[in-house]
């Protein structure tokens, strides 16, 4: 595992020489002792077998209601992109798109710009755009906020309770699924490894050794 040479705390900011580790080790700050990177066993093929079972979730997740109510014998359907649609509707459009953004497009964002940058690394090549790809699904990672929608779609259904007969769609369960897999993508995720990999293709999109 040849590492770059160098690398900076983000507690501290100490610039300390890279060391390769034993799988399963973790590197930390020679100051303050927080963590720096951890050597993580297959972090492509893990990381795009996760990926794939999000991107599968996510399709059952936006396809399926999340959540049905029956009222005086009427049942209504309702699905994230409609929940979004119908805050609009109602005057509260910042609300309805931050609720789109966070629950639907930097999740997917993060789906899709995975398999852009994990596909050519297993195949063994590195493309320019894997780089600057990296760089945009690392900063909207923390923008896909589903769990937090899940939270708000649960403590909505809470107070709906006692006025109307609540049934969890599939694809509540879909979103709670998803939640899961992702946070267990980001954990068998290495980003240095992943940069190491990377520095062929932002000096000259040379290919790499998978």
């Amino acid at each position: 595992m040849n590492r770059p040479s160098l690398i900076a705390c983000h507690e501290c900011d100490l610039l300390q020489r890279q060391v390769d580790l034993a799988l399963g080790d973790t590197a930390v700050c020679a100051r303050c002792a927080a963590p720096l990177y951890t050597h993580r066993r297959d972090t492509v093929d893990r990381t795009l077998a996760l990926m794939l079972a999000a991107a599968v979730l996510f399709v059952i997740g936006n396809a399926f209601p999340v959540v049905s109510m029956e009222l005086q014998g009427q049942r209504t359907d309702a699905m994230v992109w409609e929940g979004a649609w119908r805050l609009h509707q109602e005057g509260e459009s910042l609300v309805g798109l931050l609720v789109f953004l966070t629950a639907f497009v930097f999740p997917l964002v993060q789906i899709v710009g995975s398999f852009a940058i994990l596909i050519p690394l297993r195949l063994g090549r590195a493309p320019r755009y894997l780089v600057p790809a990296f760089r945009i699904v690392e900063q909207a990672r923390p923008w896909s906020m589903v769990e937090v929608f899940m939270l708000g779609v649960l403590v909505s259904l809470v107070k709906l309770a006692h006025m109307a007969t609540v049934i969890p769609g599939i694809g509540m369960w879909a979103f709670f699924a998803l939640i899961i897999t992702l946070a267990w993508a980001s954990s068998t995720l290495d980003p240095h490894e992943i940069w190491n990999r990377l520095e062929p293709a932002e000096e000259h999109g040379a290919e790499v050794t998978a």
